[in-house]
């Protein structure tokens, strides 16, 4: 059975934040990073690098806290898996928390969020669901 490097990824986010690490290690590709980039971009996520290794690289992922400890990201939710995926047609974008979430799309120009996707008017596949 394959497994699903974007799951993977997730969970490892997920598990890193429930345990309050200061940041988690997962093996690199292209498409997590463009992930971690809008995962940043929309302030859930400190920061992130890629760190060059044999036999690949390593996207570090940076966590982020409040100021009592308190977890910015309290969920993350796969939603197209490899067996079903999902897709949004531009006119039926889905709202994660009535709003207070991000919906994170792949689109024929790249990863958007759902809300930039709206903007540009596009729609393409779900990914996953943070809020």
């Amino acid at each position: 059975m394959l497994s699903d490097p974007i799951a993977d990824m997730l969970t490892r986010i997920r598990n890193a934040n429930l345990a309050l690490q200061e940041h988690t290690r997962i093996p690199s590709s292209k498409v997590k990073v463009e992930i971690a980039r809008l995962l940043e971009e929309e302030g859930y996520i400190q920061s992130f690098r890629v760190e060059p290794g044999e036999p690949s690289a390593t996207l570090v992922v940076e966590l982020k806290y409040g100021e009592n400890r308190e977890r910015v990201i309290s969920g993350l939710k796969r939603v197209s898996k490899p067996g079903r995926r999902i897709y949004a047609t531009k006119d039926r974008m889905p709202r994660v928390l009535g709003g207070l979430g991000t919906a994170i799309l792949s689109t024929s120009t790249g990863m958007v969020t759902s809300s930039e996707a709206a903007k540009r008017g596009i729609g393409g596949e779900v990914l996953c669901f943070v809020w």
